[in-house]
């Protein structure tokens, strides 16, 4: 270990529970004010939900709604808990990518050279992302009812909110990793879709695995959009909902456990 890195240590050792969530609470408040004066980078939050939600329901919803024993409004019934599933993964990127940028703009240096906890450089971030979802799946929710979706059970939609932030936490601890190692957005952004496009596509966020041939089916049983999206159509709308639940839970824990302390040690010991 370097020398710079036993300081770094030694100097998070020092500084108390309440000076981290201290140093946490004013990166919040700096990330937030960030996007204040730059609105634009909200734009995925604001239009990602609307393109997609029109997208499926539009041109999708009629022949796989008929497929469900429907049409579009049974399909609207089905697409709008993946929907929410989706979210939590696909803005999960962005904490990567505003983290490199942070990185090659000299922001980081900055702050590393500061007397504050380095973990409370990424809990900020994670933080401001998950609000960035959160705003991003209410406007999802406007989008859905105006398409057509009921909302019949309110606490089964908390609950499920719940459950896809606790996943999108542990998932931006993945890109936050790529972010540190990568040398630049560019390279997380693309290595963010290759993680991306086959976990969202092999799932039942879209449509139900039932039709799809038996390798793919495998690969849904593990994917955890899968259960994060059949456990969100439990809570919403009726059905199983314990083991998609549970196995969710233990994909958002096992996932921070492993990749938590590797971001913060990467991010420690980046030159």
């Amino acid at each position: 270990m370097s020398a710079v890195t036993v300081h770094d240590v030694e100097a998070d050792a020092r500084i108390p529970l309440r000076g981290h969530l201290r140093h946490t609470g004013a990166l919040i408040r700096r990330n937030l004010l960030w996007i204040r004066k730059d609105p634009e980078s909200m734009a995925d939050a604001l239009l990602m939900p609307v393109i997609f939600t029109l997208l499926f329901v539009f041109v999708f919803g009629g022949s796989i709604g008929q497929a469900l024993g429907g049409g579009q409004d049974r399909y609207v019934q089905y697409v709008i808990p993946g929907m929410i599933a989706m979210m939590s993964m696909t803005l999960s990127q962005g904490v990567g990518t505003g983290f490199s940028q942070d990185f090659n703009s000299g922001v980081m240096d900055r702050f590393r050279s500061l007397p504050i906890g380095r973990g409370s450089v990424l809990f900020a971030k994670i933080s401001v992302e998950l609000l960035r979802m959160l705003f991003a799946t209410a406007v999802l929710m406007i989008v859905a009812v105006a398409v057509g979706f009921e909302i019949t059970n309110w606490p089964g939609l908390f609950a499920t909110v719940a459950l896809s932030t606790a996943f999108a936490s542990s998932i931006m601890w993945v890109f936050l990793t790529l972010g540190v190692i990568l040398k630049n957005a560019q390279s997380v952004q693309a290595m963010g879709f290759l993680v991306l496009f086959p976990l969202q596509f092999g799932s039942s966020i879209f449509a139900p695995t039932t039709s799809m041939p038996g390798w793919l089916q495998a690969f849904t049983d593990y994917n955890p959009l899968s259960t994060l999206a059949d456990a969100a159509r439990g809570l919403m709308i009726g059905g199983p909902v314990a083991h998609d639940l549970w196995v969710t839970l233990g994909w958002s824990v096992a996932i921070t456990a492993v990749m938590a302390p590797y971001a913060i040690h990467k991010f420690r010991t980046k030159n």
